[in-house]
């Protein structure tokens, strides 16, 4: 074999050792540069070296090694899983400890709001009326809603989904404290905000079964009536604008009566379809400003279905809820509260339309079981409604919503208006219906924070012919994390 031959022979073993063994860029180098150099010294031919130069593009595959394990990552490797934290997806801030995933949610609201009252007049007195008679009054506070900060802790254990939930719904206004957090306003210095305690529940649940909820939380009848309504993020009707406590009225008595957040055993079901069952049994409640002493010997019973229904752009949710509860009212004797619900919202692409009525017998206005009897403890009617409507433009929606809350007059109480010596079992004070109409502006700032505008005039009329009306406008937004 010649001198030559022998180099091109060892070039071709070099360049195939080079592109097995060297990564991609030192086995280009490293053969490019032999190849030239044996050119240069006159070796190799100008149609040798390109033969060389083509054949090593075609045949010679270089392959990476395989990279080798860092010790970083075979410490990993040998973590037990349970021990690892992880960023958890979904809504609120959170994160999984192994297999327990924790969560943080929250909400701040602030508002201007300016209400124009007609001033103070005896004519304008309305007991249980939504609307003082009062002076132009200005304030910054809360809307509908409080802040809240909401801990979340889940976990599966046993093939069941376990959690421990606490809500705390702090508010910006200071409060007096005297009857709980959420008292009336304290506008003055060296005062206090309220925080309410609203959630305190476990839950239980696997596929199949569905969901046991047991603790305090939202109720079932009338809760899809205030987080349908546009005005849980803004202020509705202010109610004690000179000293705002901790939420203001929004809606409520004036389409809908207060579902509260009470103690509670729930069971929920799964999804069937669209269809989802609710039912639980209820701490009882006591009727608001009955002076007989009532000690109930039942619980309530609260119960609520909903379906939702999807098609391209149009959407659905219905409802419909109810509840009953007996009262054992001593002196007075004894009643049983009862009512029922019910709405939809229809969606049509950027669109919605939403209906709502309510009726019961003993069950109050405003407030579950507030006014719900006359003097002598016979139960009253109560009935109301809202419509709304909200139309978007981009991150622009406009909304707009009428409602009306009533409450009649017992047989007893009839009677005594009717005769020439009232006996003090009717009252002319006494709130026959409150309403409010809302006009509101929101525009998406950030996935987080809306501003909003809003104007609300409300009005409450007495059964005596007693009118009092306000026109309120707020200004400010809310952030949900």
């Amino acid at each position: 074999m010649s001198f030559k031959r022998t180099l091109l022979a060892t070039a071709a073993i070099m360049m195939a050792m080079s592109g097995l063994a060297a990564t991609p860029a030192h086995a280009e180098d490293t053969t490019d540069a032999l190849l030239i150099r044996l050119k240069e010294k006159g070796i190799l031919s100008e149609a040798e070296f390109n033969e060389l130069s083509a054949r090593r593009r075609t045949e010679i595959q270089v392959t990476p090694p395989a990279p080798a394990a860092t010790p970083q990552a075979a410490a990993a490797a040998a973590l037990d899983d349970k021990k690892l934290v992880r960023m958890m997806d979904g809504g609120g801030v959170g994160l999984q400890l192994g297999t327990v995933n924790l969560k943080m949610s929250g909400s701040i609201n602030a508002f201007y709001t300016h209400e124009s009252g007609q001033g103070p007049a005896a004519n304008r007195i309305v007991a249980g009326g939504l609307v003082a008679p009062g002076d132009d009054t200005s304030a910054i506070r809360n809307g509908l809603l409080p802040g809240f900060l909401k801990f979340d802790v889940t976990t599966n254990q046993g093939g069941w989904d376990i959690g421990a939930h606490f809500g705390m719904y702090p508010g910006i206004n200071s409060v007096t404290g005297v009857g709980g957090a959420n008292s009336g306003g304290s506008p003055a210095a060296l005062s206090t905000a309220g925080i309410d305690f609203r959630q305190t529940y476990i839950t239980a649940g696997r596929p199949g079964f569905g969901e046991v909820k047991l603790g305090r939380d939202i109720g079932l009848f009338a809760s899809e009536a205030i987080l349908n309504d546009i005005t849980l993020l803004s202020v509705g009707t202010p109610g004690n604008n000179p000293a705002p406590s901790n939420t203001s009225l929004g809606r409520i008595g004036a389409g809908y009566i207060y579902t509260d957040f009470q103690p509670q055993i729930t069971y929920t079901t799964p999804k069937f379809g669209g269809l989802q069952l609710s039912a639980g049994i209820f701490q009882p409640l006591q009727t608001l400003g009955s002076t007989a002493f009532e000690v109930n010997g039942r619980p309530g019973f609260q119960g609520k279905a909903t379906y939702d229904f999807k098609a391209g752009d149009v959407g659905a949710h219905l409802w419909l809820s109810g509840l009953t509860q007996r009262h054992e009212n001593g002196a007075l004797g004894n009643y049983t509260g009862r009512a029922v619900d019910g709405g939809a919202k229809l969606s049509f692409g950027p669109g919605t339309l939403t209906g709502y009525y309510y009726t019961g017998r003993g069950a109050g206005t405003t407030g579950l079981f507030l006014l719900s009897t006359d003097a002598l403890g016979n139960p009253r009617k109560s009935n109301g409604y809202y419509i709304q409507g909200t139309l978007g433009f981009g991150k622009i929606t406009a909304g707009a919503s009428y409602g009306r809350s009533s409450i009649n007059l017992t047989s007893a109480e009839r009677a005594d208006r009717a005769s020439v010596l009232l006996s003090g079992n009717y009252s002319p004070l006494l709130v026959d219906h409150n309403e409010s109409y809302v006009g509101q502006l929101r525009y998406g700032l950030t996935d987080w924070m809306t501003l909003i505008s809003e104007w609300t005039h409300s009005r409450s009329v007495a059964t005596g012919g007693n009118k009092a009306s306000s026109d309120a406008l707020a200004l400010g937004s809310i952030l949900f994390f």
